[in-house]
């Protein structure tokens, strides 16, 4: 059985004046790819590809080290378009994910509908997996985007699923049904 794994990209630096998709990883965050590394390794990857955005290519470009192999970086595979949002207290941002999931078809905040974001990600999904038709992959990606894929092939609470992937995290999915095989939810440095 081939698996496709969907990282959630290590702990980055919250930079509140920055948009989120230029954010970095935080020490923490470095520390973490470590034993996320580690985790994944049981997989035996054959390949890792990220999203563009800095800290997922930042998570990628550390568990390729760990696991001594290459990895690259495509286009689709990014968060959900909202580099016009402001910064939001937890709360504020919760509330809105919440209501995101439960509107898919409607522009809540951001550039895209959670509908238009899901259509996007599953085109660059199904392309990284049409090239690498062997073998087990790694993509390193994003919560919300995670969660509205997972949420297309399996029954979960998207909110609640959501919620619960720590940063950073992982799901694994079969191939090429993509049935739900396990979720790795939290890892933590033995400091955290």
């Amino acid at each position: 059985m081939r698996y496709l794994i969907l990282v959630r990209h290590s702990q980055p630096e919250i930079r509140p004046n920055v948009a989120g998709s230029l954010w970095q990883l935080s020490a923490e965050g470095h520390a973490r790819c470590r034993l996320l590394a580690e985790q994944l390794s049981a997989y035996q990857p054959a390949a890792i590809v990220a999203s563009v955005e800095p800290k997922a290519t930042e998570t990628a470009a550390l568990l390729s080290a760990h696991l001594h192999m290459s990895y690259q970086t495509t286009e689709g595979l990014h968060e959900h378009e909202r580099g016009n949002v402001a910064y939001l207290g937890r709360e504020e941002w919760e509330q809105t994910i919440s209501t995101f999931f439960a509107q898919p078809d409607k522009l809540v905040f951001g550039n895209e509908t959670a509908t238009q974001a899901l259509e996007r990600f599953s085109s660059a999904v199904q392309r990284v997996v049409k090239e690498h038709e062997e073998g087990n992959i790694v993509i390193v990606t994003h919560a919300t985007v995670i969660t509205l894929f997972v949420a297309q092939h399996v029954y979960i609470p998207s909110f609640l699923f959501w919620r619960s992937l720590d940063t950073p995290a992982f799901v694994v999915l079969s191939l090429p049904s993509y049935r739900l095989l396990n979720t790795v939810a939290k890892i933590e440095t033995p400091s955290s």
